[in-house]
């Protein structure tokens, strides 16, 4: 009885109070009224926010995607445009590449737009439209490469299957379903709010990146079995596919192992290191992909259309060697 005679005196001592501030503020209280709020100044957005003191990682992360604009975003409208010029000679992973030039062309398009809210617009909503295009990147990447993989996979493993599976219907398809999967990801980044969220992208980044390893693995392993007892008696198209895969791999190991190396042992940083160091510093390695992916398909070419002849050999892109120079 004592502990309820000591909560009703408190109760009404606060609830006195609360009655004579609300009179000094000029304000009515009624027993359904809803809570009072206090009119304060919101404080300024921030990318920087929680890291305002370990902003390096973050400004790391702000000068790859600088690289991204300058020389990635052209690079993927030149792989568009190459795509469309080519339509009617198509490869089967065109639709792939196409979407993933896309994609990061987009990407990368979102930064000056990053730089305008960092320093001039401070707003949430430009942040929020930046959490979209991050979650874009996060998911389309490896999706779609994991596709290209997949592709070339069956082609070289399943020769037989994939001359039944040629008809572009099975890839739009796959396609579509990399799409819905891309936008409700990025749908979820930007809307925030969910209970281990990251762990979600982890475990993508995980798998795909397995994935990979093991696909294109496989197809270098086939490719090189497929050769005879000469040195360089891979068939032509075989050749090229090996360059193709091996430059693939390449990329998943640059881009995709700072992440799967450091992103599954979160739980051992501080959430102070992991946010404002090892975050910002994995999406750099991923989201400087946006310019190695092109410009390892442009290299791949013989010839680069719409650029000048002189301009592609100062890029060293088309290189010849003697041998292929001189006449047959």
């Amino acid at each position: 009885m004592r502990e309820v005679f000591h909560f009703i005196v408190r109760s009404s001592e606060a609830m006195r109070y609360l009655y004579d501030f609300a009179l000094r503020m000029n304000l009515t209280i009624e027993p359904t009224a809803a809570p009072l709020e206090l009119n304060t100044t919101p404080k300024p957005f921030s990318v920087f926010d929680g890291c305002d003191h370990m902003v390096e990682g973050i400004l790391f992360d702000l000068a790859v995607q600088t690289f991204n604009i300058v020389v990635g975003f052209p690079a993927n409208i030149l792989v568009i445009a190459i795509l469309i010029r080519n339509r009617h000679e198509p490869s089967t992973s065109d639709i792939f590449l196409g979407c993933l030039a896309f994609m990061d062309a987009y990407f990368g398009l979102m930064v000056p737009i990053s730089f305008l809210n960092l320093f001039y617009w401070k707003s949430m909503k430009g942040w929020l439209a930046l959490k979209f295009s991050y979650g874009v990147k996060d998911t389309s990447g490896p999706l779609f490469l994991s596709c290209i993989c997949l592709d070339r996979f069956v082609a070289v493993i399943f020769p037989i299957a994939f001359s039944q599976l040629k008809h572009i219907k099975y890839r739009i398809v796959l396609t579509l379903f990399v799409l819905g999967l891309t936008f409700a990801y990025a749908s979820a980044k930007t809307i925030g709010g969910l209970h281990d969220f990251e762990k979600v992208f982890t475990g993508e980044v995980l798998a795909t990146f397995t994935w990979m390893i093991i696909c294109n693995m496989s197809i270098l392993w086939a490719l090189k079995r497929s050769r005879g007892a000469g040195k360089d008696e891979m068939h032509p198209m075989k050749k090229k596919a090996f360059k193709m895969v091996l430059s693939i791999l390449c990329i998943i190991i640059f881009n995709y192992l700072p992440l799967v190396a450091l992103f599954p042992f979160q739980d051992h940083y501080s959430p102070m290191v992991f946010t404002c160091y090892v975050q910002p510093v994995g999406f750099a390695f991923l989201n400087i992909s946006s310019s190695i992916q092109p410009l390892v398909y442009l290299s791949r070419l013989e010839k680069i259309p719409f650029l000048p002849e002189g301009l592609v050999k100062k890029l060293c892109c088309t290189k010849k060697t003697n041998a292929e120079q001189s006449p047959a």
